[in-house]
């Protein structure tokens, strides 16, 4: 069974960048489709970005668009969110996951890891 690790969070101020890692363990990613989520305080968690199996299809949230890009190394088993020009809304915890299915449809995802906690400050 394939675990998922999330890191790379912290504090940052606006206009700032971070880059999140999802490393897998147990199992290869290689023939899944991968997602960002993220759960701000008080809210329901939400779909970031997603790519597939071989990182030629990507999707984002209208939200991060043109801001946030998923990317995925195969050989290292790890998956990637470059997140710039950051903005408080983007405050969250962020977390990566698996699915075998189309990277347009932000539903059935699974095998969710513990999350890494991103702050952005104005």
């Amino acid at each position: 069974q394939v675990q998922l690790v999330e890191s790379g969070g912290g504090s940052v101020q606006a206009g700032g960048s971070l880059r999140l890692p999802c490393a897998a363990s147990g199992r290869t990613l290689s023939s899944y489709t991968m997602g960002w989520f993220r759960q701000a305080p008080g809210k329901e968690r939400e779909f970031v970005a997603a790519i597939s199996w071989n990182g030629g299809s990507t999707y984002y949230a209208d939200s991060v668009k043109g801001r946030f890009t998923i990317s995925r190394d195969n050989d290292k088993n790890t998956v990637y969110l470059q997140m710039n020009s950051l903005k408080p809304e983007d405050t969250a915890v962020y977390y990566c996951a698996k699915k075998r299915g189309p990277v347009t449809d932000s539903t059935g995802f699974g095998s969710w890891g513990q999350g890494t906690q991103v702050t952005v400050s104005s």
